[in-house]
């Protein structure tokens, strides 16, 4: 079960970033920067923190790597501190979570155990399997923790999500919210539709993972017919890559929205003007002219600009900056600086840093 404190949280919609990892030179856990970084999302006014997350490194859930417990007791740590000494309520905690159904299963074995929430289900470690196994495999997961479903896009996970498979998903009690991040339109609406005509609209959280469409997500209200009636959705918040820079703004947008979405209010044309510079900063920093491949370094390049993170450093060799990626980066930064925290981190930083 989830507490109800934090499941309503999570349904009325917050900013949660994909959790970075900042390493040292010898590729272990930079425990100073780790901890700063926590420390800026929430200050930032994040209302949860996804922990072993592909922006954390997958990398970190290999047995020989060993970093995915101290990476979420790290994460937990820190987050618990922080929020007892502002006296506020603790944020919603997710832990990502991969592999086969064994390996599932005892990473949300352990992630309960830390005391965290929910878990990510990725899938990509059962590429090929028949929708059966794939419904088999999550019902296994969530029997341990509570799960938010997650669709990566397939630049990345190589495997498609049918229709069938979110139809049945959502059916499955202990699942409460979905991660959608396929990065394209008709299968962002397979699960839209799945979550209508599921009779669970009320209870799944709807969470953009869509980082080349984040504000145009949440300013949309999709409507579905189901047997007759009419079925509204909204994408309450967001689970994003990209909000692991800039959180601070991201924070602002989301208010934003909830706002105008509150009061009924007309969607200023500036704010779509702002939702398409944030697409275009989203492409530097994601390198989305290159398959996405300098993703997980754009997001470091960007919180190292900003003191964040000492080292630019992966895992995995072959995940390193393209070539004139920082430049791309450099020039939005330019261009567009009103997309930036920088103020705020400057402001604070000594501040997260300290041990």
């Amino acid at each position: 079960m989830v507490d109800p404190l934090i499941l309503n949280k999570l349904r009325s919609g917050c900013v949660i970033p994909a959790h970075p990892l900042a390493l040292q030179t010898d590729d272990r856990i930079d425990e100073r920067h780790q901890r700063a970084l926590t420390r800026y999302y929430l200050a930032a006014g994040a209302g949860g923190l996804a922990v072993g997350v592909h922006t954390t490194q997958f990398a970190i859930h290999e047995p020989g790597i060993g970093l995915y417990r101290p990476v979420l007791e790290l994460a937990m740590e820190t987050a618990r501190q922080f929020t007892m000494s502002i006296g506020s309520i603790e944020p919603v905690m997710i832990a990502g979570i991969l592999g086969d159904t064994d390996r599932a299963v005892q990473e949300a074995q352990l992630a309960r155990e830390l005391g965290y929430h929910l878990g990510l289900l990725s899938l990509t470690a059962l590429k090929g399997r028949s929708v059966d196994e794939l419904i088999d495999h999550c019902e296994k997961v969530a029997g341990v923790i509570p799960v938010m479903g997650f669709y990566l896009q397939e630049a990345i996970s190589r495997m498609k999500l049918p229709a069938e498979f979110w139809r049945r998903f959502i059916s499955i009690p202990n699942v409460h919210a979905v991660k959608i991040a396929p990065f394209n339109r008709y299968q962002t609406l397979d699960v839209l539709e799945a979550v209508a005509h599921s009779g669970r609209s009320g209870d799944i959280a709807l969470y953009t993972g869509n980082d080349d469409n984040i504000l145009l997500d949440l300013l949309t209200r999709y409507e579905f017919r189901v047997e007759g009636r009419k079925v509204l959705l909204r994408i309450v918040g967001g689970l994003l890559g990209q909000w692991a820079c800039w959180t601070k703004k991201a924070v602002e947008y989301l208010t934003r929205v909830q706002t105008m979405c509150r009061t009924k209010k007309h969607i200023p044309h500036k704010f779509i003007t702002l939702a398409g510079q944030l697409t275009l900063a989203n492409r530097a920093i994601f390198d989305a002219e290159n398959h996405f491949k300098g993703c997980i370094p754009g997001i470091s390049y960007v919180l190292k600009r900003q003191g964040l993170i000492e080292e630019l450093r992966t895992l995995n060799p072959g995940e390193q900056l393209s070539p004139g990626q920082a430049d791309k980066i450099d020039e939005v930064i330019r261009n567009y600086p009103h997309l930036t925290d920088d103020d705020f981190v400057k402001k604070n930083l000594h501040t997260w840093l300290e041990s």
